[in-house]
């Protein structure tokens, strides 16, 4: 397998994280083997993943009902979509696998972005700013977003664009930074 984020992954894992990283790693690999034991029991299930590129991509155009209203109508949808796939499911199984679709995101201190949005939108110009984002993936980006680095910029929160700022001038370490940047999203 030579898959590059897997070999970014790896080493990433290997050499540059610390303890406190490896514990947020381990939550996510039993999450996602949660999920994906969840989704494989319930049979013909659409991807997540490629569910929440959807959302997002819905998100990105500006739909003009608001992140909120989006979210709303959007669990409607997934709700909707696992009755049709697996009639048999109870409520309360629907709202287990709705929810590990989409689960609630607090929003960020700073903003009106949730904070795993504004996360994952500093994870992605980090890694094209440092020069590790896959080509395809900044591709895929400047396809639905046009010039996303500046839009990325332009969105954040201007104690975020300082702390991306003080880390790409090496003002601060990665791990003064992740503590920082959990502070001022709230998380």
């Amino acid at each position: 397998m030579t898959d590059s984020g897997l070999l970014q992954a790896i080493d990433y894992i290997l050499n540059k994280s610390d303890a406190s990283t490896i514990e947020v790693l381990a939550e996510a690999v039993v999450k996602r083997r949660r999920d994906m034991s969840i989704f494989n029991a319930v049979g013909d299930m659409p991807d997540p993943r490629k569910m929440a590129k959807e959302m997002t991509e819905k998100i990105n155009a500006g739909i003009g009902i608001g992140i909120e209203g989006m979210r709303k109508s959007i669990h409607e949808m997934i709700v909707r979509i696992i009755r049709e796939h697996a009639p048999e499911l109870s409520e309360s199984q629907i709202n287990e696998l709705s929810n590990a679709w989409m689960p609630e995101t607090r929003k960020s201190k700073e903003g009106d972005l949730p904070a795993d949005v504004l996360l994952s939108m500093i994870e992605q110009f980090l890694s094209f700013s440092h020069g590790t984002m896959r080509k395809s993936e900044d591709e895929d980006l400047r396809k639905e977003m046009g010039a996303w680095p500046q839009r990325y910029w332009d969105t954040f929160p201007p104690v975020v664009r300082q702390l991306i700022s003080d880390l790409l001038k090496d003002k601060i370490t990665e791990k003064e930074f992740r503590s920082k940047i959990a502070l001022a999203l709230g998380i």
